[in-house]
């Protein structure tokens, strides 16, 4: 009886760890969006005390050093993420991803793709759109629609995967795709951006469309009037 209450006592300690370390981390993660780093990096400092083994947080502190474009403890911590969850899609994706803004284009693709095998990951457009995205800052725009592709028909309705699959379009010069892809998604008001009004401006303009130039600049003054894109809109500065 005395071992199973040091044993019962013992795992009591645990799960109150754990859920400690579960609080903190929930916590840096909201901090970490709302853009407070430094407050972000002390949380999960708590949540590593509590539960030192903890994948999530070592990946949320890869994130947060990511932001801070400190490489080398970025790296640090994501690879600390994967080695102790070597089948979690989620820390697999993002630590390729911070392979490609580091321009190891070749070593984030192999990355990407093996998110993409991890069991039970379920967050393939999000992989295949970063992808996309890396191919393109890599110059390799053909790849880049491919994935991007992918991506939008697994999930037609993210605005992202819309955005970047029309951008990738007009790069490539396919300027009538380009339009029916950047109409769709500024055609829903609510998934509209003065990002994405701009694309479709500028390729309205390409096409020599006035109609549709004139009615997303309406969109974009009337939406965001204070918008770089509707400055640069004022100004005839189509190129920037």
């Amino acid at each position: 009886m005395p071992q199973t209450s040091v044993v019962g006592t013992a795992g009591t300690q645990v799960a109150d760890a754990n859920r400690r370390a579960q609080i903190r981390l929930e916590l840096a993660a909201n901090y970490f969006q709302a853009g407070r780093l430094d407050v972000a990096m002390d949380e999960v400092g708590q949540a590593l005390a509590a539960k030192p083994d903890y994948a999530d947080a070592y990946g949320l502190l890869g994130l947060i050093l990511m932001q801070n474009q400190d490489w080398t403890q970025a790296e640090i911590a994501m690879r600390k993420a994967v080695d102790l969850n070597p089948r979690d899609g989620n820390q697999i994706h993002n630590y390729g991803w911070m392979q490609c803004q580091q321009k190891h284009f070749d070593v984030a693709q192999q990355w990407f793709d093996r998110a993409l095998q991890a069991p039970g990951y379920r967050e393939q457009p999000r992989t295949l759109l970063a992808k996309g995205m890396c191919y393109q800052q890599a110059g390799q725009l053909e790849q880049a629609y491919q994935n991007m592709f992918r991506a939008y028909e697994m999930d037609v309705g993210n605005p992202a995967a819309g955005y970047n699959l029309a951008n990738v379009l007009w790069l490539k010069g396919d300027l009538k795709k380009a339009q029916f892809y950047i109409r769709r998604l500024n055609n829903n008001s609510n998934q509209a951006s003065a990002e994405s009004l701009w694309l479709g401006i500028k390729i309205d303009r390409a096409l020599h469309d006035d109609i549709g130039v004139r009615q997303q600049a309406d969109q974009l003054r009337e939406r965001f009037p204070q918008s770089r894109q509707w400055l640069a809109y004022e100004r005839g500065a189509f190129n920037e």
